[in-house]
């Protein structure tokens, strides 16, 4: 599955981005958020069923933004980027099956680090 195609699957937007893959892995990254943030406030409310959704969710975006690597001209930084994606998709299971917030809130630390840069090389870009 694309990245395009996993995003549209999570219901994030309905918006073709493939014309701005920027854009595309920026709206990525805000949906992952999101889905973190819902599934923290979910696991203090007891939501278990609603929490393990957005949790499922949100690994679904994890496994998007992995697929829109490009090792080949990426190098050193995709493998980083993909290490990275992987411990969050392990976090998040982790979080799920553990109840535990805290590593929802480990998860959205790491990924806004990747989001705020993400958003500063698109800043760059258009300077």
């Amino acid at each position: 599955m694309s990245p395009a195609a996993a995003y549209r699957q999570t219901g994030i937007a309905s918006r073709s981005l493939e014309n701005d893959p920027h854009q595309m892995i920026a709206q990525l990254l805000a949906g992952l958020l999101e889905r973190i943030r819902l599934a923290h406030t979910l696991a203090l409310r007891g939501e278990r069923a609603r929490k393990g959704d957005a949790i499922r969710a949100a690994s679904a975006i994890v496994d998007a933004l992995r697929l829109a690597l490009d090792p080949g001209s990426g190098g050193a930084i995709a493998e980083r980027l993909d290490a990275l994606y992987e411990y969050v998709g392990l976090r998040l299971v982790e979080a799920n099956a553990g109840d535990d917030a805290a590593l929802l809130d480990e998860c959205e630390g790491l990924i806004r680090s990747i989001a705020d840069a993400w958003a500063g090389i698109g800043r760059g870009a258009g300077a």
